[in-house]
């Protein structure tokens, strides 16, 4: 990411996709100009940038996501103890804050338990494993 913003702010980028969290302060700053939100809708946290659809662009939407997980096998009790913990924290409205802060949204709470996760992850995948199977990616 260095020289992606050393380059931006010399004006060399044309374009650059870029979580946004990591742009939001240059946007702020108004050394670089966020085009487009690549979410379905517009951000919480940063409502002033459009989305994709907005911009015109229809159907264009890239997640950039955190998940929790725990090892196959850990009880369920466990995994439930777990969960609720992960919820109860950004659910503070301080650490909300700080989320909005930085350009962070927080997943609805359905999404917010083991089973929105997988679906979540499951639909990303089966989103984005045609487009890499007919570009030929494989892991190195």
């Amino acid at each position: 990411m260095a020289c992606a913003n050393r380059f931006m702010f010399s004006g060399q980028v044309d374009l650059l996709l870029v979580q946004g969290a990591v742009a939001l302060p240059q946007v702020r700053a108004g050394t670089i100009k966020a085009l487009a939100e690549l979410s379905p809708e517009r951000s919480a946290s940063m409502p002033d940038i459009p989305s994709a659809g907005e911009s015109g662009v229809p159907g264009l939407s890239i997640a950039g996501w955190f998940g929790f997980y725990a090892s196959k096998g850990t009880p369920v009790d466990a995994v439930a103890k777990l969960n609720a913990t992960m919820v109860a924290a950004p659910a503070d409205s301080q650490v909300k804050a700080r989320f909005a802060q930085l350009g962070l949204d927080v997943a609805t709470r359905e999404q917010q338990t083991p089973q929105g996760l997988a679906a979540f992850q499951n639909a990303e995948m089966d989103k984005w494993w045609p487009i890499i199977k007919a570009a030929g990616i494989r892991g190195e």
